[in-house]
């Protein structure tokens, strides 16, 4: 027996060296968006916390395309050793449940390391919708069905889905209009070519607070404490309604323990620090700091609520 123990010992002893040592060089953090999304927001936040702490630098590589599977498949083929992460958010877990060919599992080709941050989205119009509220907007969709246009992320993305789910439960039928990513979707709201969209905050809040996009409604369970005078679209019209994003770290499967726990103690550090968790609640998130093992438990959680909405809409990527 004690041999045998003397034998785990002497095999866990590189691993351990491994810990110990990461990082010894630069850390690449795959963001699968463009510069500028949410999610490279949020990740350019908590990087220099990371680099700070642990001494090497934590370099962001935006990887935008195809909705986000492009960066997840390049970091699911990385070697599982820390030095490649990925930063995502809800499109890495809703890709692989809408394309058969994705060429990675959510649940199993992933080591969750932290959930940074929760934070809900916003219904916003463009000031020519004649509704200024949830309600107001039902009634004129359901008036002339089909007449109003929405747009999202692509065909499959977070914003996709959360406006499939308000179809369904407020009964209208809106037009959708996909593109190949958040910021095009913005400008032609912005420019008035598109009626409504849902979003997260950060990129939208000026536009809000000018007047060029008006705001009906929050997703959240509850009010927001960045935007109390804003009620929840289920107490604006649509009761039960909720959904929320958010944002992650994970390592490819196999990582080795020690260092999946190296970083997670890190990123909690960070995201707990007052000046950061400040600047998410500016920006109206909540910062998480979860272990892995919640990480793990929330993806395989939310994994199952949106396989539920691409049931009930019928959503397909192109």
């Amino acid at each position: 027996m004690r041999r045998t123990w003397i034998g785990v010992a002497v095999a866990l002893l590189p691993l351990l060296a491994t810990a110990q040592q990461y990082p010894d060089k630069p850390v690449r953090v795959i963001v699968s968006v463009p510069a500028g999304g949410t999610p490279d927001v949020v990740a350019r936040m908590v990087a220099p916390g990371l680099t700070n702490l642990l001494g090497q630098q934590f370099v962001i590589d935006n990887r935008g395309g195809a909705g986000g599977l492009i960066g997840a498949e390049l970091a699911a083929r990385a070697a599982p050793d820390g030095y490649t992460l990925l930063f995502s958010g809800p499109s890495f877990t809703i890709l692989p449940l809408l394309q058969k060919q994705a060429a990675y599992d959510a649940l199993k080709d992933f080591a969750p390391v932290n959930l940074v941050s929760i934070g809900p989205y916003l219904l916003i119009t463009h000031p020519s919708v004649q509704a200024r509220t949830v309600a107001q907007l039902i009634a004129l969709a359901r008036a002339e069905p089909g007449k109003l246009n929405y747009a999202s992320a692509g065909n499959g993305s977070p914003n996709h889905l959360a406006t499939e789910l308000f179809k369904s439960m407020a009964g209208v039928n809106l037009t959708h209009v996909p593109y190949k990513g958040a910021p095009q979707a913005w400008t032609d709201l912005l420019g008035g070519h598109m009626n409504l969209t849902f979003s997260s905050i950060p990129p939208v809040l000026q536009h809000i607070k000018a007047g060029r996009l008006q705001l009906l409604g929050i997703s959240s369970a509850r009010r927001s404490p960045q935007l109390p005078e804003v009620p929840t679209i289920s107490e604006a019209g649509v009761p039960g309604y909720e959904w929320s994003t958010w944002f992650g770290l994970l390592a490819p499967a196999r990582t080795p323990r020690q260092i999946v726990a190296r970083l997670n103690a890190a990123l909690i550090e960070v995201v707990r620090a007052p000046d950061i968790k400040s600047q998410f609640e500016v920006l109206g998130y909540n910062a998480a700091g979860s272990s892995p093992a919640d990480f793990a438990a929330f993806i395989r959680a939310e994994s199952r609520k949106y396989a539920k909405v691409i049931k009930l809409s019928g959503v397909k990527i192109d």
